[in-house]
């Protein structure tokens, strides 16, 4: 059975990733045909990048990134829950995906973004970036908006979130089952 992180994307105090995360985690567990997990990138407490080795040479010395290492070595996708900052992602979670190179290789990825307009440019940033690793990205992204997707503060996803993040748990869950092969 396929292991899904949901990798919550921000470390900011005041941040809404938590929330969304959690959103795509209660509906996501619900299927039989995975096994998720939150993974909170703030829970790592990674400095910015101080291995002295190229992350695809895995001779980490530092006890942050092993554990780091550890947990993603674990899963064959992920799920980023990705909010928009200044049209990118955050640093620390570019600083945490740096980390690390070999644990990323071959799996699959999809996005859950939010900001003013569904967080767009940070999503084909992380495309990019996941790229690099050969992680296959999911062409369906669920997109939260700040403006209608909150009501006073409180997250209340319209309808339609739901069926698009079934959808892409679905293409996230073949795709990174056809993987499998080229990581063994």
């Amino acid at each position: 059975m396929n292991r899904i992180a949901i990798i919550m994307g921000s470390t900011r105090p005041t941040r809404n990733c938590d929330v969304i995360s959690r959103w795509v985690y209660e509906i996501a567990s619900k299927r039989n045909d995975a096994q998720f997990e939150l993974v909170d990138i703030a829970d790592y407490n990674l400095p910015l990048l101080d291995e002295p080795w190229p992350a695809v040479m895995q001779r980490y010395t530092r006890p942050h990134t092993k554990k780091w290492s550890e947990k993603i070595s674990t899963f064959d996708g992920f799920v980023f829950v990705v909010p928009e900052y200044n049209h990118s992602i955050p640093a620390a979670l570019k600083n945490a995906i740096d980390f690390l190179a070999v644990e990323w290789k071959d799996k699959a990825a999809a996005y859950v973004g939010y900001s003013g307009d569904g967080a767009v440019r940070a999503i084909e940033h992380m495309r990019q970036i996941m790229g690099q690793f050969q992680v296959a990205s999911i062409r369906t992204q669920v997109a939260i908006s700040l403006y209608t997707d909150f009501e006073n503060q409180t997250f209340k996803p319209a309808a339609r979130h739901e069926e698009t993040l079934g959808s892409m748990l679905n293409s996230l869950l073949g795709w990174a089952s056809a993987l499998k092969p080229l990581r063994k």
